[in-house]
């Protein structure tokens, strides 16, 4: 077959495709090509147009081992649809580079030091073996929309332009709702823990979690959480069949399969005043935990509309407990260590999205049936983005009626929006800051909008809820704030004349609450703790290789040159 590119050049659809291996996994770079002509970096074939496109994968995971560099669009998280073509090769054949590495791909690696480490690595090969770069735009879903928002807050200047489907803004805000779907489903689905003459629906249950059906929590625990977090595994089997992953009680100095400990240098080890007897026989703090639920009040809100009756907040906020080092049922709730907290929010492994205001970003939303990707995540980075900028004018949703995506027909639209959009931005060069060029420069008709999920656009807004049903999580039933960025809130007495609904606390039932708020409940009107910034371009070693926790930033610098054309110079 022939292609003929956006600039007009005719030729046949061959691809040349590179896969090689950096940082210990896979990328891969793809280019149109036409065989026997000379490409020099210097003097690139003239079908290329100098744009890359990465793709990334969906999920959650911490693997020990290398893996593919996913290409196809949705990859882990929808299977392929051969009825519609793949964006990475309509972008070839109209004269973009693809890449895509391992490291980047979610469901393989959740460690944002190590995505962008690959990413940065990746990006200055393909530039020195191909050329340099006008622009570059991810495309991805689930955990491959994750990485890009994550990474273009804390290492801008990696992508210039984002197409986010299914989206979530960074991996441990979904995370914690996810420990929180862990924990009530440990309640929930146990009713030897509900107590003497107390039961529960599934409606009730419902909304206690803040979603339509109980069956988004299985499906969060089962396909995301459990899989990422848990320490125990086989990480550390050899393919001759050793195992040195850890388990308490069998190899208690093994290899934690977990995600936390995968990202030991980001959050830094655990202060010894809190060592488990593991680890003090060890010697050393196994990862530091930056999550916690102490003070939340689950189903607050389900009491207070009188869902739930005084009985069931009582026996669920007294039993639901929390989740220990090694990510099991403790009885007591969850405490963050403090170096962790602050590491979390300083990494950008939280992403508060401070700096996401210098990207222009197309999400692609649709309903979600109970697959843990409720449109709410897209809409945390917006209201993030309002908070921190007070305006989300480079942010865009395409919703509609198909399920998690909206319409199959977004990704390729997106591409050419995208693609306008940043050419726009390249070529003005007015006095003004990359987020003002941004703004200034989106075309009139890339906005907001609802499609009948089959093409075509019925609003010039996002979908009214009918179609586009927006859902809670257990913390903003229980108070929290909309953004979703809480990971540990600060605490107040609990007071029995505050709102508890229409039927009150026995006496015997608020002594209870007494005990298990002893150190207060959360104030939501007060700032999260430990939130700060996320800081960028951090490097995790020192000037001699070794590792600094938490990390220190680099040096400023302007970015090397080739990355991207001089316009979208990132804001020191």
């Amino acid at each position: 077959a022939d292609t003929t590119t956006a600039s007009g050049d005719t030729l046949p659809f061959i691809v040349r495709q590179e896969t090689g291996y950096q940082n210990r996994d896979q990328y891969t770079f793809l280019t149109l090509y036409r065989p026997g002509k000379d490409w020099q970096p210097w003097a690139p074939q003239s079908q290329w147009n100098r744009k890359l496109l990465v793709t990334h994968g969906g999920s959650c995971g911490s693997d020990r081992h290398t893996s593919n560099a996913p290409l196809q669009d949705y990859a882990g998280t929808i299977p392929a649809n051969p009825a519609f073509e793949q964006s990475y090769i309509v972008a070839l054949g109209r004269g973009f580079a693809v890449m895509s590495t391992a490291l980047a791909n979610n469901g393989h690696n959740c460690n944002i030091a190590l995505q962008a480490e690959a990413q940065m690595m990746a990006k200055e090969r393909f530039v020195e073996q191909y050329g340099e770069l006008r622009y570059t735009m991810g495309t991805g879903c689930s955990g491959g929309a994750l990485v890009q928002q994550q990474l273009a807050n804390a290492y801008p200047g990696i992508y210039q332009g984002l197409i986010t489907t299914c989206a979530y803004p960074d991996t441990f805000s979904a995370g914690t709702q996810f420990a929180d779907y862990h924990l009530l489903r440990l309640y929930f689905e146990n009713p030897s823990k509900w107590g003497e003459a107390i039961a529960w629906s599934p409606t009730q249950m419902a909304a206690v979690e803040g979603h339509l059906s109980h069956v988004n929590a299985v499906a969060a625990d089962e396909g995301l959480f459990k899989n990422a977090i848990t320490p125990t595994g086989d990480c550390a089997k050899t393919p001759d069949g050793e195992d040195d992953s850890y388990h308490p009680d069998t190899n208690p100095s093994g290899v934690r399969c977990g995600l936390l400990d995968a990202m030991i240098n980001v959050f830094g080890p655990r202060p010894q005043a809190v060592w488990t007897d593991i680890e003090k026989e060890l010697q050393r703090g196994f990862a530091g935990i930056p999550i916690d639920n102490a003070g939340i009040q689950y189903g607050l809100k389900a009491l207070r509309e009188g869902v739930i009756t005084p009985a069931q907040f009582v026996s669920l906020n007294a039993t639901i407990g929390g989740l220990d080092v090694d990510i099991q049922h403790s009885a007591e709730r969850t405490r963050a260590d403090a170096s962790a907290l602050a590491n979390l929010y300083r990494s950008g492994a939280v992403n508060v999205a401070n700096r996401l205001n210098g990207v222009p970003i197309i999400n692609a939303t649709g309903p979600d049936p109970g697959a843990a990707h409720d449109a709410v995540h897209t809409f945390w980075a917006r209201w993030r983005l309002e908070r921190e900028h007070g305006h989300h004018d480079n942010h865009v949703i395409w919703s509609g009626p198909a399920p998690l995506i909206g319409d199959p027909n977004f990704i390729l639209q997106a591409i050419d929006a995208m693609d306008r959009w940043l050419s726009a931005i390249e070529q003005d060069s007015i006095d003004a800051t990359l987020a003002e060029k941004i703004v200034l420069n989106k075309p009139d008709d890339i906005h907001d909008q609802c499609s009948d999920g089959v093409g075509n656009v019925l609003l010039d807004t996002v979908c009214p809820e009918a179609i586009l049903p927006i859902y809670g999580t257990p913390r903003t039933v229980a108070g929290d704030h909309n953004t979703a960025d809480t990971m540990q809130c600060q605490l107040k007495p609990i007071n029995r004349d505050d709102d508890y609904g229409p039927l009150p606390f026995s006496d015997a039932q608020w002594a209870t609450l007494e005990t298990v708020f002893a150190d207060g409940v959360c104030d939501y009107s007060k700032p999260a703790v430990g939130l700060q910034p996320t800081l960028p371009w951090l490097s995790y070693q020192d000037t001699a290789g070794a590792v600094v926790y938490g990390g220190q930033p680099l040096p400023a610098a302007e970015l090397a040159p080739g990355w991207f054309s001089p316009a979208f110079q990132p804001a020191p």
